[in-house]
């Protein structure tokens, strides 16, 4: 079942997996799986998706990377995120290797690039925090 924030936003609904994720946000740190075979992953799950082992642990990461690729909506495709358009979505690689999505705050869409250095952000939402990014100076 879809949740959705005060304000109308979709959030999502931490898991067993993904928990400690979420808690670390809570926290304002970046924190991910780490296999000791095969490095970092992301997005939160039960076996590394390389190897398939259980025997990672989580580990907090620097929170900082480059733009890999973004996209901007300003119609507000999905109706619930229409009140925040225009905004950025981008993959963001992280200097740890794993690659994730976010949104990117702090700037203007337009200022947005591919390769643009950018660092973890945290929004608390209602009973939840989600990560974002913003430019950093480096």
């Amino acid at each position: 079942m879809m949740r959705y924030a005060s304000d109308g936003r979709p959030l999502p609904t931490p898991t067993d997996t993904s928990r400690p994720f979420f808690e670390g946000a809570r926290e304002k740190r970046l924190v991910l799986q780490r296999c000791p075979r095969d490095g970092f992953f992301f997005y939160p799950r039960s076996h590394c998706p390389s190897c398939l082992g259980v025997d990672w642990q989580w580990e907090t990461v620097s929170g900082r990377g480059s733009v890999h690729a973004f996209t901007v909506d300003r119609v507000g495709h999905d109706p619930a995120l229409a009140s925040q358009v225009p905004f950025a979505v981008a993959i963001v690689e992280l200097d740890e290797g794993p690659r994730m999505s976010a949104n990117i705050v702090g700037c203007e869409v337009d200022a947005v690039s591919v390769g643009m250095r950018v660092e973890a952000a945290f929004e608390d939402v209602d009973d939840i925090t989600l990560v974002r990014f913003r430019p950093c100076g480096d």
